[in-house]
């Protein structure tokens, strides 16, 4: 007793695969949008506020730090401490994830809806 398919299956399980399609690519367009933004303070005052989907280059604290962001994270790329902690610190970009420069009193500080793949500890 075998069952052959018929048109309207066929177009009922092509509008099926399509729809599912562009769920998925909807989602995968989307889930980088509203990426978060960079906070930087300097000594516990908010100097800035910077959306993580532009691209650019942020002078801190009088040009201490210069911070990059780009394609959705940020990089301290520029220092002038003496340690370098900042700028060998890789970018970051989910919540909650920070970098710090301790002897010019500055932090940057990604507010996101992308949870960190780190949790406090190894972060």
């Amino acid at each position: 007793m075998r069952k052959h398919l018929k048109a309207k299956d066929i177009i009922l399980i092509i509008l099926i695969l399509v729809v599912a399609a562009g769920a998925w690519l909807l989602h995968e367009v989307l889930k980088d949008t509203g990426s978060g933004v960079a906070v930087i303070r300097v000594d516990g005052v908010i100097e800035g506020t910077y959306p993580l989907t532009e691209d650019r280059e942020i002078s801190i604290n009088g040009g201490s730090n210069t911070l990059r962001i780009r394609n959705g994270s940020a990089k301290m790329i520029d220092a002038d401490c003496p340690d370098q902690l900042c700028v060998n610190q890789r970018a970051v970009s989910a919540d909650n994830e920070s970098i710090i420069c301790l002897p010019n009193r500055v932090i940057v500080e990604i507010q996101s809806r992308q949870e960190s793949e780190y949790d406090a500890v190894t972060n």
